[in-house]
């Protein structure tokens, strides 16, 4: 994962967004990653995968 710095990715957005839709990109301040910037398929594909989902079955089991 490419890492930018703040300053870098205020002024150098359009590079951000070009790099974000290739990969992952940390943002850091003050040497540490505070966020990060993907793009916006990746991000559905994670949370989609953040979505709880029960076999027909196994939701009868639980609510027995």
């Amino acid at each position: 994962m490419k890492t930018l710095t703040a300053k870098d990715a205020k002024y150098g957005f359009g590079r951000l967004i070009d790099l974000a839709r290739a990969e992952p990109v940390a943002v850091a301040k003050h040497g540490r990653p505070v966020v990060v910037v993907m793009a916006v398929e990746e991000y559905e594909r994670l949370k989609a995968l953040d979505q709880p989902t029960m076999v027909p079955a196994r939701a009868k089991e639980a609510q027995e």
